[in-house]
């Protein structure tokens, strides 16, 4: 029976936390009196890695970058993890789960931090849209295949 229970899949949030944050106004006071609207670059990036024996950690980055004209407003950069212990998952089950079940997770407390890091800097929050992972996970599949595949020049 003991054999058997040590063959359960185990999925557990052990912790999230926020991993790295850094605020720039490289520009401030003098960009804050500009009336022009700034435009709104937004990046976001997943990373998965082993901490230890079925313990792993997922980062979810994001970068927010406000700019007028040519000159940067502010540049957040942030970066939310989690801490996953994950054990007797089938190995063709790890990718999606680390690419798409965690992200999920962590990413609303990435959203409110980048929200209330860019409102405590004097600015009107940026709120990062919702994210669909599994989309997200089947297009960096799809990149990888692509560049995995052997290619000929005619």
């Amino acid at each position: 029976m003991a054999d058997q229970d040590n063959a359960n899949p185990v999925f557990q949030i052990q912790r999230i936390y926020l991993k790295d944050m850094s605020l720039e106004q490289p520009h401030s006071p003098a960009i804050l009196l500009e009336q022009e609207q700034p435009s709104v670059d937004i990046q976001l990036g997943v990373e998965a890695s082993p901490v230890a024996e079925g313990i792993f950690e997922v980062a979810v980055t994001a970068t927010v970058q406000t700019k007028i004209k040519d000159k940067t407003v502010f540049l957040v950069e942030a970066k939310q993890a989690g801490i996953f212990e994950i054990r007797n998952v089938p190995q063709d089950q790890m990718g999606p789960i680390m690419g798409i079940a965690c992200p999920q997770i962590v990413y609303p407390y990435l959203r409110g931090n980048v929200a209330d890091v860019i409102n405590r800097a004097g600015f009107p929050p940026v709120h990062l849209a919702e994210i669909n992972f599994q989309s997200m996970y089947e297009q960096q599949q799809a990149q990888s295949a692509d560049t995995a595949a052997p290619t000929t020049v005619q």
